[in-house]
C-alpha cells in the first residue's frame, strides 16, 4: 500500500473492466495531467478505489519554488464555487476542506474569503481573522477524530513551501508527527 503522503485516492464508479479517464496515474506534479476540476470534485460512489500519485512533498517544494504571488488562486476559484470541494466547514469568513495532497491521514486546510497573499503581507487589521482561522482549525480537527493531537501549519513564501498564494492553514494529524518538520 502506497503512504498517504504520496497519495490521492479517487473514488470511481466503473462497471467496465477498462480504468475511467480519471484513474490515470502521476508520478510527479509536473507529470500531472489531471484538471482542477478532477481533483476537488466530489468523490461519487465507488465500485473501485484508484490511487492517484499526483504529487509528494519533494514536488510541493518545487512547485513552491516557482509559484508567484499575484492573479486568481485555486483557493479563489474554490470560494467562488467555480471548482467544487468537499467543504468541511463555510462561514461568511472562511472554507474549510481537505487537501488533494494529503500529507498525513488527516490534512484539512482552512482558508479566509479575503485573499491574503502570505501571513507575511497580512495587516494589523486581519487579527481577528487570522484568530478565526485557528478556531475554525480546532473546530475542524475536533470534527475529523484528532483526539491524540494535531499539528497546525502555515507556510510562507517559497523557503516556507508555499505553493499557492492565499493564506492557509494545514490541519494534520491521524499520525504521530515527527519533529522538526521539513
Amino acid at each position: 500500500m502506497l503512504p498517504m503522503r504520496n497519495t490521492v485516492l479517487s473514488l470511481t464508479a466503473s462497471s467496465s473492466s477498462s480504468p475511467p479517464a480519471a484513474s490515470r496515474l502521476c508520478t510527479s506534479a509536473a507529470a500531472c495531467s489531471h484538471s482542477e476540476s478532477e481533483l476537488f470534485t466530489k468523490p461519487k460512489p465507488a465500485l473501485t478505489v484508484l490511487p492517484l500519485i499526483c504529487t509528494n512533498m519533494a514536488d510541493e517544494m518545487a512547485k513552491a519554488r516557482v509559484a508567484k504571488p499575484g492573479g486568481d488562486t485555486i483557493f479563489g476559484k474554490i470560494i467562488r464555487k467555480e471548482i467544487p470541494a468537499t467543504l468541511l466547514h463555510e462561514d461568511d469568513l472562511c472554507i474549510a476542506f481537505p487537501d488533494v495532497s494529503p500529507q498525513a491521514p488527516t490534512h484539512i486546510l482552512v482558508v479566509p474569503k479575503k485573499p491574503i497573499v502570505q501571513l507575511s503581507q497580512a495587516e494589523d487589521s486581519d487579527a481577528a481573522l487570522l484568530g478565526h482561522l485557528m478556531l475554525v482549525a480546532k473546530k475542524c480537527a475536533k470534527e475529523a477524530g484528532l483526539t491524540k493531537g494535531y499539528r497546525i501549519v502555515v507556510n510562507d513564501g517559497p523557503d516556507g513551501g508555499q505553493s499557492v498564494y492565499h493564506i492557509h492553514i494545514h490541519v494534520l494529524g491521524g499520525r504521530p508527527l515527527a519533529w522538526p518538520p521539513g
